[in-house]
């Protein structure tokens, strides 16, 4: 009889104890173009500060690798690349849920020098030009939005003796930055977060429109979570942040 009271009563500590826990934090990774570092990092604090107990993850590189973890399984719950054919890869490989894709954001590709750096008078004048950073177009959305554009003014081909390739938008604009090319094609979000050691040339047009789609990937287990950072993006507040870093309302 005192042995089964005993085995109720600890059967209810138990119980109790258990119930006092506190609850595991929820976790969320959020992978997003490189381009996006600055906005991404704002935007994920202030998101957890709206939600209990939650930790956002944020893997920043170029489009492409991102995407390539992601089909390797890598856990990601929103995905948000800086253009339009990386995501489409992404709905055909079916790792992220195509009726939450939102475009959320536009920029522009410019072209820049070191800060008081010779400036090409346009884009034929990069002939003159030795080293031009750019993003390697196999994998850079940047570097294909280049690629596309020096193409378009029959530059392209011409100009691969002078071409040093980056592995992501801000990798060109640190070359630049330190001064070891002459010139690169970046973002113009990317070029104000270094506006004290760059220069803007010129805007370059010829491609087609900076456009960063975003959407709920399928290889995590946050799905619910994933979609409600979507919706913080495309809210005022976080179209507020994304404009204060220079990119603008799709």
């Amino acid at each position: 009889m005192i042995g089964g009271a005993l085995a109720h009563t600890l059967l209810l500590l138990l119980t109790l104890s258990v119930m006092c826990l506190p609850a595991a934090a929820a976790e969320m990774t959020v992978s997003a173009a490189a381009s996006l570092t600055n906005a991404f990092t704002e935007l994920k604090g202030l998101f957890e500060k709206q939600q209990a107990d939650l930790t956002v993850h944020t893997n920043f590189a170029a489009s492409n690798p991102l995407l390539k973890q992601i089909q390797e399984g890598a856990p990601v719950d929103v995905f948000a690349s800086a253009d339009q054919a990386t995501m489409d890869k992404a709905v055909a490989a079916k790792v992220v849920d195509p009726a939450t894709r939102r475009n959320f954001a536009l920029n522009d590709l410019v072209l820049i020098v070191p800060k008081g750096g010779k400036k090409p008078v346009d884009l034929a004048d990069l002939r003159n030009f030795k080293k031009i950073a750019l993003g390697n177009p196999e994998s850079v959305p940047a570097g294909r939005y280049t690629k596309s554009a020096l193409s378009t003014v029959g530059l392209w081909e011409a100009l691969q003796p002078q071409y040093i390739q980056g592995n992501s938008v801000r990798q060109v604009l640190d070359y630049v930055a330190r001064g070891e090319v002459e010139t690169g094609f970046v973002y113009r979000t990317d070029a104000l977060q270094m506006a004290d050691k760059v220069d803007v040339v010129m805007n370059v047009a010829g491609h087609d429109p900076v456009s960063y789609p975003i959407a709920v990937a399928t290889t995590g287990k946050n799905a619910a979570m994933g979609q409600k950072f979507v919706d913080f993006v495309l809210s005022a507040e976080g179209q507020a942040v994304l404009a204060k870093y220079g990119f603008s309302k799709p």
